[in-house]
């Protein structure tokens, strides 16, 4: 259901108080007014604390400075053609006790009338006393044929035309962004050089980067790594390469889903997180990183506000990548206990979406600890597949230092004898080979000379690797892949105990 059509639902059933959290007040304003004329074309009036209310010149300036005044204004309202009555920034009036409580009354006596009080917000904070009266709509991002409607608006006041393929590279660009960003930015490019240009697509990515900062949930990353930085893990780059093309409307034609998504387990440093980047620079997405910590807020339902305002910027990026980096820290141990129930709400809201979402967001959660994780995430349903990332077998960590030295030396790696690197690494993963060969970089520095073999496994010999220090979660993790719980991301990889 579309926006206008359940806030008209809510108009027509007289649903008294309707909070609407959004930073973009102009626009909602108006998808405000163009509902209440379309439902019984109903008078709109709009009010904020610093000019009051503004909707005619007899009014004008009531209630100023005045939050209770403005809400003694509902009741002497007719009631024969309706009102839709908008209150700015109301959100930090609703701690006081005679407003709450107005509020309250006001839910009772509106409750058969055809008035709206519509209260909008750039932040969600509803007190507790408020939650059974107050009706919460999200109001999303600007969808594509509305960031195409601006565009199209911009450029009929300059004299361009724009084929039709560089304007939908504009709207591909600017999707996640409220149309004031988008206004503003191609604002700017046209005051630059006097029109829309190709190369101005980086500045509207640029003030998407931007805008993501922003909101201190979710990181633009750029994701320059490709699958064949990978060593090893066949079976999982082989599942990827199949996919490359299922975003594409081909496939939509030829009947196929969007991907879900995977969950990758495993040990640490064995390219969880790198296979998420490749991901992305190899289907062409653009990858968002989500912190989950940043979504558990101090506020009373500050935490369940930012879980959704995290899922509506992620659909509204969509198609894209959201790399959840550590699912297993974040969601570990939910009882319930200690925050309310917090934690609980908003793996609640975020487990369910993902069960359920149908926007092309591709979910890549990594996870170091499969006993931490609830069971509910492991269940069939949430991620396309789950994987399990081993330690690299001999002939993947030749691979590996294959591709670390071809990065840095890639004009003599013949010299590096890779069998015997290989075999004198057992047990080591991806990060510690990188690390060894740091290392190794360090010594040959020192001594005014490039390094060598000897040089690496010298470094090597001075690390003990995770696979020594973490044998008992180690031994773990292979039961419970054993038992058919997930695949195996190399091929041909067996499993020891």
């Amino acid at each position: 259901m579309s926006f206008a059509e359940e806030f008209e639902l809510l108009l027509r059933a007289c649903y008294p108080l309707i909070y609407l959290p959004t930073f973009e007040e102009e626009r909602a304003e108006s998808a405000i007014a163009q509902c209440a004329k379309r439902v019984g074309n109903r008078n709109v009036y709009i009010w904020d604390f610093v000019e009051g209310y503004q909707d005619n010149p007899n009014n004008a300036g009531t209630a100023q400075r005045n939050p209770l005044q403005a809400l003694e204004y509902v009741e002497k309202l007719s009631t024969s053609n309706g009102s839709v009555v908008i209150l700015r920034d109301f959100h930090r009036f609703l701690e006081d006790i005679s407003v709450a409580r107005k509020l309250r009354n006001l839910s009772r006596k509106l409750k058969s009338l055809p008035i709206n009080i519509v209260l909008i917000s750039p932040e969600m904070s509803i007190p507790s006393d408020l939650t059974e009266v107050l009706t919460v709509v999200e109001f999303p991002l600007p969808d594509s044929q509305e960031i195409k409607s601006e565009v199209e608006q911009l450029i009929s006041g300059i004299p361009q035309t724009l084929p039709e393929k560089q304007i939908d590279a504009f709207v591909r660009s600017a999707r996640g962004l409220s149309l004031e960003r988008i206004r503003r930015v191609l604002t700017r490019a046209i005051a630059d050089h006097g029109a829309l240009q190709p190369e101005d697509v980086e500045l509207v990515l640029a003030e998407k980067r931007q805008s993501i900062r922003q909101t201190q949930i979710l990181d633009f990353y750029p994701a320059t790594e490709e699958i064949s930085d990978i060593g090893g893990l066949d079976n999982l780059k082989d599942w990827l390469l199949r996919r490359g093309g299922s975003f594409s409307d081909r496939a939509r034609t030829y009947g196929l889903p969007h991907p879900r998504g995977l969950l990758l387990v495993g040990i640490q440093g064995t390219g969880k997180s790198l296979t998420a980047k490749a991901i992305a620079h190899h289907w062409h997405l653009p990858l968002l990183r989500l912190d989950v910590g940043r979504l558990f807020g101090g506020l009373v339902g500050e935490s369940e506000s930012r879980t959704r305002q995290m899922i509506t910027l992620a659909e509204a990026l969509s198609p894209c990548i959201l790399w959840i980096d550590e699912i297993d820290k974040a969601f570990s141990g939910l009882t319930g206990q200690g925050d309310s129930g917090t934690s609980s709400r908003v793996f609640g809201t975020f487990i369910t979406w993902l069960a359920e979402k149908t926007s092309p967001v591709f979910v890549v959660a990594t996870a170091n600890n499969v006993r931490s994780l609830p069971p509910e995430m492991l269940r069939k349903g949430r991620f396309d597949e789950i994987f399990f990332v081993d330690l690299p077998t001999g002939s993947e960590r030749q691979e590996i230092f294959s591709v670390h030295l071809s990065h840095l030396r890639p004009h003599n790696i013949k010299d590096y004898d890779l069998e015997r690197l290989a075999y004198e690494t057992p047990d080591f993963s991806g990060a510690e080979i990188e690390q060894t060969i740091i290392e190794a970089m360090h010594i040959g520095f020192s001594e005014n000379r490039d390094f060598t073999s000897d040089d690496i496994l010298q470094a090597a010999s001075q690390i003990v690797p995770l696979a020594r220090t973490a044998q008992e979660e180690i031994q773990f993790l292979k039961q419970w892949v054993s038992a058919g719980r997930a695949r195996k991301a190399s091929r041909d990889q067996a499993i020891t105990f």
